[in-house]
């Protein structure tokens, strides 16, 4: 029974060992990027990113149609103009830049929307905006695998000083002069992990499995390290149950997998124990001297 309704999917079809696969790759390069977006309370700036990355990936869909490579570095750079751009408007205006960040994502998503609406169709649209993790090919895996392995080498050289932004960034930039490429650094990271969940996960579901984990995570311990690894972990076993459900009950792959990591987060704001509900409110001890 195990065997048949866990196991035997992934023995039987290409299709769901390369999206386990491409899955796997996500979590593992994204889920520490998630970790310090929510240690640096910039969550919502990584939904803001996921939808900054629309009108690039849009571009190159409009001049290659779904081409891996064009649809990438359509998305890379989308993400990247909006960051320095939001950035900009908050240092020489007025305008906070989770303001100014809003704006730019409200018009980038738009202006993607209206692109693909406009020289694809319907199938198109809902490709770019949810994606297709069961039709990843062997080319998409590599650039997953690679994104990846990148993601986690720049985070293991950054660490320090990205903990130390974390906890006083005023410290850090009263003693060192890498706090700025620090921040810019790690804008990249997320924008390069958005990009490479574009693929599977489309724009619009893409930072879930980025997010979710990392809250989730946050009810179960209170060192960075671990939460890495519950992280990673919880994003690994959403993916497999996901797809498993999309398997099984013909879901959409995508949004099966998010749902599953919201799942899991729920039930970590109930029974964690590192402030989950559960905890907080049982009752306490006291002791007498």
């Amino acid at each position: 029974m195990i065997w048949e309704a866990i196991i035997e999917p992934f023995l039987q079809f290409g299709f769901m060992r390369r999206a386990l696969l491409g899955c796997i790759a996500i979590a593992v390069g994204a889920t520490p990027v998630g970790v310090f977006l929510m240690l640096r309370r910039m969550s919502l700036t990584g939904d803001a990113m996921a939808h900054a990355i629309l009108p690039g990936a849009a571009v190159g869909f409009l001049i290659s149609g779904l081409s891996l490579g064009a649809m990438t570095i359509g998305g890379l750079v989308a993400g990247i103009v909006v960051a320095i751009a939001s950035g900009m408007v908050s240092r020489l205006t007025t305008l906070k830049e989770d303001a100014s960040l809003a704006a730019f994502y409200l018009i980038s998503l738009a202006l993607g929307v209206l692109i693909v609406s406009t020289r694809g169709s319907n199938v198109d649209l809902v490709h770019v905006l949810f994606g297709t993790v069961l039709a990843l090919d062997n080319a998409a895996l590599i650039l997953l695998c690679s994104i990846a392995s990148l993601s986690v080498f720049i985070v293991s050289i950054i660490f320090r000083p990205l903990v130390l932004e974390c906890a006083d960034p005023q410290f850090l930039r009263s003693v060192s002069k890498l706090s700025a490429v620090t921040h810019f650094t790690f804008l990249a990271l997320v924008v390069m992990n958005l990009v490479a969940g574009f693929h599977a996960l489309g724009t619009l579901m893409a930072v879930g499995i980025m997010i979710l984990p990392a809250a989730a995570g946050r009810f179960w311990t209170s060192s960075i390290g671990g939460l890495m690894v519950i992280s990673a972990a919880t994003a690994v076993l959403s993916s497999v149950s996901g797809l498993l459900l999309s398997y099984h009950y013909s879901l959409p792959s995508g949004p099966s997998i998010i749902l599953v990591a919201g799942i899991l987060y729920g039930l970590s704001v109930i029974f964690g124990p590192a402030g989950g509900l559960v905890v907080q409110n049982l009752p306490r001890r006291h002791y007498k001297q």
